[in-house]
């Protein structure tokens, strides 16, 4: 019987309103109990003093590109860069090759994520077959096999007809349908976002209105259809506003997002450097205002890295012609206390939800939580201690990232998964 007590940490976990030095205490795998002072007699002990213990933190939105670009990252690197950020669950995207569309690779995401993975894993399916945006993919069946929701993330279902019967069908299967709102025909050849520093680069835009469009058209068909809808990587200040009145008006939409948009606005992008090349692109600083104050408002529901690996030699190229997307896992928690909570601008248990409980409830998974009998998936981390990210010691297979040489101030200290450490900070 393996035994695990967290002692004197500050623990904060917002599924049950707690906030206060005490002690965690894991037995086999499961929360024993969260109380002051536990007897760790005959078990290990974990000294969190002056650190936060909180839920295992939840990323809903990954590429992991296993099967298929396995040279830019697999199930088990992506997951051990997951674990050394903070993330005790992550969800990884359909886009591989071959697309999850079907309960065959669903099923052989599970058996690698089961035989490989550091962290869990939990496989999102495809919307339509080989995610073309045509035909429905089988979605049913993928269910059975392990998926938590359904996504064409990276290439959007134009077809609103298309998208009413998945949203139809997703909700008769209880599974939240997730959208990369994207009107290609308004984004079509742009590689940032449309403004000021687009036309001062010569760099051709992408308009805020490509995203707009997408998040207006979903959320009628979502009141249409009473589907959970939820809005991948929102990057635009009308797209926030709908979403708030959606929720306003009931309907079941959430959003999520990305640590790199509300910290990097397109005027802070260094020219031409393709690290700061993504999609949404990096938008206005009143893009970025926007989604902070939609994290704080409860607008925005989750933090999610959309991390996105790529090699160097896919990745270095010219800024027109290399793929879009960065990796995220390592970052996003300093991202996050740098711009949110060390700012004034949310609490600490707010910040932990985004991370937690609130990803947790959008995909109905069993955690986020610190409640007695819950799986023991806990993320100890720092709030002040002084590091700098150096993406050449990173577990992942790419080094796509803006923020390599980033000094932080506080950040993931160890990542505990059904009871097991499965990393820890160096000292």
């Amino acid at each position: 019987m393996s035994k695990l007590v967290i002692k004197h940490g500050r623990v904060v976990d917002p599924s049950q309103a707690l906030d206060q030095v005490c002690d965690v205490a894991i037995e086999d795998s499961i929360i024993k109990q969260v109380a002051r002072d536990i007897d760790a007699s005959g078990a290990e002990v974990f000294d969190a003093t002056g650190m936060i213990v909180a839920p295992g933190f939840i990323d809903m939105h990954v590429h992991l590109r296993e099967p298929g670009f396995e040279h830019a990252e697999t199930i088990e690197t992506g997951s051990r860069a997951a674990a050394a950020g903070g993330f005790g669950s992550v969800c990884c995207m359909p886009n591989t090759q071959p697309v999850n569309d079907n309960a065959t690779v669903t099923s052989y995401i599970v058996d690698r994520a089961r035989r490989f993975a550091k962290v869990n894993v939990y496989p999102i399916g495809a919307i339509t077959k080989n995610s073309a945006g045509e035909e429905l993919a089988a979605i049913a069946s993928m269910k059975q096999a392990g998926i938590v929701a359904i996504s064409d993330d990276g290439r959007p279902v134009m077809n609103a007809r298309v998208v009413r019967r998945a949203m139809e069908f997703a909700a008769a299967l209880d599974l939240p349908l997730i959208e990369h709102c994207e009107d290609l025909h308004l984004s079509a050849g742009g590689d940032m976002h449309e403004g000021l520093e687009s036309t001062r680069l010569g760099l051709r835009g992408i308009p805020r209105s490509s995203e707009d469009v997408m998040v207006a058209r979903d959320i009628i068909l979502a009141e249409l259809t009473g589907v959970r809808y939820h809005v991948a990587h929102i990057s635009s200040k009308y797209s926030v506003e709908m979403v708030a009145f959606a929720k306003q008006r009931g309907l079941r939409v959430t959003a999520e997002a990305t640590p790199h948009h509300f910290a990097l606005a397109d005027s802070e992008m260094r020219p031409y450097d393709s690290n700061y090349k993504m999609k949404p692109p990096l938008r206005s600083n009143e893009d970025v205002a926007a989604v902070t104050q939609g994290l704080a408002s409860g607008a925005i529901d989750a933090i999610a890295t959309d991390h996105a690996p790529h090699p160097g030699a896919e990745k270095m190229q010219e800024f027109e012609r290399c793929p879009f997307g960065i990796i995220g896992l390592e970052t996003a928690l300093g991202l996050a206390l740098e711009r949110l909570y060390h700012s004034g601008r949310i609490t600490l248990s707010h910040l932990v939800r985004l991370f937690t409980a609130a990803p947790a409830s959008v995909l109905s998974l069993d955690r986020g939580t610190l409640r007695t009998g819950a799986v023991a998936d806990v993320t100890v981390f720092g709030l002040d201690h002084e590091w700098t990210y150096d993406v050449t010691r990173s577990p992942s297979k790419s080094a796509n990232t803006p923020f390599h040489g980033h000094n932080f101030r506080g950040g993931p200290l160890a990542t505990i998964v059904s009871g097991e450490i499965v990393w820890r900070a160096a000292c």
